[in-house]
């Protein structure tokens, strides 16, 4: 079987004209993420078949759901897809069991078992199965949905900023059952966001895009330290790290991360050795020294290798990548200091981080 999912899809609008040709992973999750008319729904829909891409090709781990070249188009209904909306839509005449079953129905010649039972668990849901689906809150609701689509054995699961309409609360309690989901499925999953902080805890691949087209993809971590994006995403630039958690200062209340590149503070957690957590690092939380400083407030003081700068919308500054023992880094400074330093690629320094917000 061929891994993966090949994308081509050139689609026209009267203001607006999306034009993608993406490679992606055959399975983790691929965060499609941009501003609000960036594309990224039109793209979905048109991997889902809800928008007819002519000239469109789209295979989905060997599988080809359309080849124009070849006068190919599986339509939607037919597509082993599960599809999560921003709105839930529910059957409302049904209980939450009544929505699940409905979708062990779409996976028809399958062996069902508890399957059910097991997905109910898996989302948090198992207690409410008896219940009216009207009467879910908007998280129980999209945690239903989500079940819903599983069920089908879906061989690619959309799900299209399926915690948008939810409000804060909401989402803190959803996340990380998609968490768990992304730790345990083994199918492919597309999710739509404009949410840096859903990517930071979802995603494995990313997709940036701007205006129609793609800025950027690839890894989280690589693609976000990139450092020719448009200023769309470099307003705000910054890295995700992958971190364990190493122990705690109980003096201090502090809790130490260990990742490739050192060690970091932060405010304590009351989390076990060694679970893995994300954090991000803002470019212009990072400041640059030749030496490692002392009688300085700030904790986190990281070894790097400068690997390249590039100018930013502002004149005055430049964005800085950093290489951490493997880990990439950006640092958002001023030309002048760039200057005055005397940085140029290969240069040692290090990078002090004022500011690390945990994921999650």
């Amino acid at each position: 079987m061929i891994a993966g999912i090949r994308a081509r899809f050139s689609i026209s609008y009267a203001a607006f004209h999306l034009d993608v040709d993406l490679h992606l992973p055959g399975s983790g999750v691929t965060a499609l993420f941009g501003s609000s008319g960036s594309g990224k729904t039109t793209c979905l829909r048109a991997i889902a078949g809800l928008e007819r891409a002519p000239g469109g090709y789209l295979s989905v781990n060997g599988e080809v759901w359309q080849d124009d070249a070849t006068s190919r188009f599986v339509p939607t209904h037919k597509r082993r897809l599960g599809y999560v909306f921003q709105e839930a839509s529910l059957f409302s005449h049904l209980s939450v069991r009544g929505n699940l079953e409905y979708g062990l129905k779409r996976a028809a010649g399958e062996t069902k078992g508890d399957r059910l039972e097991h997905t109910a668990e898996q989302l948090g849901i198992a207690s409410l199965l008896d219940r009216s689906s009207e009467r879910l809150s908007g998280g129980e609701r999209q945690r239903v949905a989500i079940a819903r689509a599983l069920l089908a054995r879906p061989r690619l699961l959309l799900l299209d900023e399926p915690l948008a309409s939810l409000d804060l609360r909401r989402r803190r309690e959803i996340l990380p059952y998609l968490e768990r989901l992304h730790d345990e499925l083994d199918i492919p999953t597309i999710y739509v966001s404009h949410m840096p902080d859903e990517v930071a805890r979802l995603a494995d691949h990313l997709v940036l895009l701007d205006n129609g087209a793609v800025a950027a993809s690839g890894p989280l971590q690589e693609t976000l330290a990139r450092l020719d994006l448009p200023s769309t995403f470099t307003d705000n630039a910054g890295v995700f790290i992958d971190a364990a958690f190493d122990g705690h200062d109980d003096a201090d209340d502090l809790t130490r991360l260990s990742f490739s590149g050192g060690t970091i503070f932060v405010p304590r957690r009351a989390q076990a050795i060694g679970k893995r957590v994300r954090c991000r690092i803002e470019a212009r939380d990072v400041s640059l020294t030749l030496h490692k400083q002392s009688g300085t407030s700030i904790l986190n003081i990281i070894p790097a290798v400068v690997v390249d700068m590039a100018p930013t919308e502002h004149a005055a500054q430049v964005l800085v990548r950093l290489d951490a023992a493997g880990t990439p880094l950006l640092a958002r400074v001023t030309r002048r200091s760039w200057h005055n330093l005397g940085l140029a690629p290969g240069s040692s320094v290090w990078a002090q981080v004022k500011t690390v917000v945990l994921i999650g």
